[in-house]
């Protein structure tokens, strides 16, 4: 471990295309391009040695490091202080547009506060997850890192004209640039990776640097003050809403999982997932969130997106196979599954996976969420085109056919289909949505299939999905294990939260999943899922716990454990996939689930507590 940065220990920066991970240390160990699910540039995250950096750190002496966002913006600042002097790093990405590129910016710029300071600044990438070699060309004007066959990495110095010439500053040792820089009080210098050029660098002013600063500043502040949330912690919910803003990719809407790959959700253990990718049951999660702080054109973009995978799979000679749980960003659907052996993963943590296996399974609840956001998207004023729901009818047609068969479940288990009551739930759910949208609409539909099939399930999940020892609904059919996906069920209106029904649950879950207000996702042990070793909290479950809380009138319990959840956030309040015993982060960083489920939490928390 001592080798890696703790995950928290990141910022994250990005132009709405690609995103990088920026340590407390200053070095930017992670980075694809021009994607998020592109090869990776810098990969140092995932193999200290073989995968990659860019790092800007002070070249002598002990220094303390803090780091922070400027207000109401993506752009991270990095401080380091020591006896000598104190100067900052400041990175961001220059927000590309809603067209897709092969075009993207890093800015690090280093700027002396106090006293003297002098910089060692390395840049060492290691091209498609460090399988191409690279070559490194010097000149006056900056320099290329150039591969064969595919797109070069360009250095654009940032100095002034007094400033001694680039070339004696650099030194080209095994392909690596390095350059040390000294600066006084005030001044300020630094330079800019530009990926997908014709490697054609040039020297930047200063002032064309704090003009692409100022344009980037004002595109946030301008993006964020559309939000209309003004309860309590809402500073932690629109973080949360930058945040995932950086994990969209702006042509097409999609919001990644997470810009990460392969992060161990143990140490030394095999969960290690690629999360680059849209899942189809983050709509409902994206499209609640977004609406629920006034996000409208994005919450648009992503229903457009959802829409177009449904006509996708209606547009083929009718419906012959459930839709796909998850997609590229782009809609496109082959994400196999590969393990990059050359790597040794993060803190050892082997294998290093690209691509998702997980994208084949068959999932029942997919349809259900993606109907929920398609109905609470039309509550707001985002309706779905005739041809759209035309396509909405095929999945249906299917849904009604085969929702009664068994699947791997929300969390992607390796263990084999089982009759999973979440999936049975959200079923109801995608029936119970397509009803109300048609009743509403006037549009043409099978609602007599629709309704027998919503009050069938309805009685299946209360027939067979509640086990009377327990006193509780249960992860699946003829099992006694609990499973946190069901805290979900109040939510979406399956039950009222004032059901005994659900309070029994509620208490039966917080006896078996919650640990000191933190919640597991099930208990592998009791129910394995084809897979070795344990895992830790998840930080998604622990909002929806506060979420269910708060809608079953808990209130005060509801708002200490939403309390001593953000004490689990990072120094700039991001949050992984999971916690670890220890409280350390693990997971793909930042985990979009998470932050879309903490501001739906805090704007449910937010209404209890003033109704209270």
């Amino acid at each position: 471990m001592d080798d890696y940065p703790l995950i928290e220990n990141h910022g994250l920066i990005g132009d709405l295309q690609t995103a990088a991970l920026v340590t407390t240390d200053g070095s930017v160990d992670w980075f694809c391009a021009p994607r998020f699910d592109s090869p990776s540039v810098f990969g140092a995250l995932l193999d200290k040695d073989k995968g990659g950096h860019c790092t800007i750190r002070p070249a002598h002496g002990t220094y303390a490091t803090k780091q922070l966002y400027l207000p109401d913006t993506a752009i991270l600042v990095t401080r380091f202080m020591t006896e000598a002097g104190a100067g900052e790093v400041i990175d961001f990405m220059p927000v590309t547009g809603t067209s897709a590129t092969s075009k993207h910016r890093l800015v690090r710029m280093v700027h002396c506060v106090r006293g003297r300071m002098t910089f060692d600044i390395e840049v060492e990438p290691r091209f498609d997850y460090g399988r191409k070699d690279h070559r490194l060309h010097l000149s006056e004007h900056g320099a290329v890192f150039a591969q064969d066959g595919g797109p070069a990495l360009t250095v654009h110095p940032v100095r002034e004209p007094e400033d001694e010439r680039l070339v004696d500053l650099l030194v080209d040792r095994y392909d690596t640039l390095h350059l040390t820089l000294t600066l006084e009080a005030g001044q300020e210098r630094g330079l800019v990776l530009e990926w997908g050029t014709e490697g054609r660098p040039r020297v930047m002013r200063v002032a064309e640097y704090r003009e692409l600063f100022h344009e980037t500043v004002m595109f946030w502040r301008f993006w964020l003050r559309q939000s209309r949330y003004t309860g309590r912690w809402r500073e932690t919910v629109e973080r949360s809403a930058i945040t995932l803003k950086l994990m969209t990719f702006a042509p097409t809407g999609a919001v990644v999982a997470a810009p990460t790959t392969a992060l161990p959700e143990q140490l030394g253990g095999e969960r290690n997932w690629d999360y680059r990718f849209t899942w189809i049951r983050d709509a409902s999660f994206s499209v609640y969130a977004l609406l629920g702080l006034g996000f409208t054109e994005e919450a648009a973009a992503f229903i457009q997106w959802l829409v177009a995978r449904v006509k996708e799979r209606a547009g083929r000679d009718g419906v012959t196979g459930p839709l796909n749980i998850m997609y590229a960003v782009d809609g496109s659907s082959d994400l196999q599954e590969l393990a990059l052996d050359h790597w040794e993963g993060y803190a050892g943590s082997a294998p290093v996976r690209i691509g998702n296996g997980a994208a084949t399974q068959l999932q029942m609840d997919i349809y259900g969420e993606a109907l929920d956001s398609v109905h609470f998207a039309h509550r707001h004023g985002l309706q779905v085109g005739h041809h759209g729901w035309n396509a909405l009818l095929t999945n249906l047609d299917w849904l009604v056919d085969h929702w009664d068969q068994a699947g791997e479940g929300l969390w992607e288990t390796r263990g084999g289909r089982k009759d999973f009551t979440y999936g049975r739930v959200m079923s109801w759910v995608a029936f119970d949505r397509a009803l109300r949208l048609a009743e509403s609409n006037g549009r043409p539909a099978g609602v007599e299939r629709w309704r027998q099939a919503r009050d069938d399930i309805y009685e299946q999940v209360m027939t067979k999905g509640w086990n009377e020892g327990r006193q509780a609904f249960v992860q699946h059919y003829g099992s006694d294990v609990l499973d946190s996906s069901l805290l979900r069920m109040a939510t979406v209106g399956f039950i009222t939260p004032e059901d005994p029904l659900w309070t029994s649950t509620l208490d039966a879950m917080e006896e078996d999943l919650v640990s000191d207000s933190l919640v597991y996702r099930y208990n592998p042990e009791a129910s394995p899922d084809g897979l070795r070793g344990s895992e830790g909290t998840f930080s998604l479950c622990t909002f929806m716990y506060v979420d269910a809380l708060a809608r079953a009138g808990r209130t005060d319990k509801a708002r200490l454990v939403f309390e001593k959840m953000m004490g689990y956030a990072n120094h700039l309040g991001l949050y992984s996939e999971e916690i670890d015993p220890t409280g350390r982060q693990l997971g793909n960083f930042p985990q979009a689930f998470t932050h879309l489920a903490l501001i739906d939490a805090a704007i449910t928390l937010d209404a209890a507590l003033n109704a209270s």
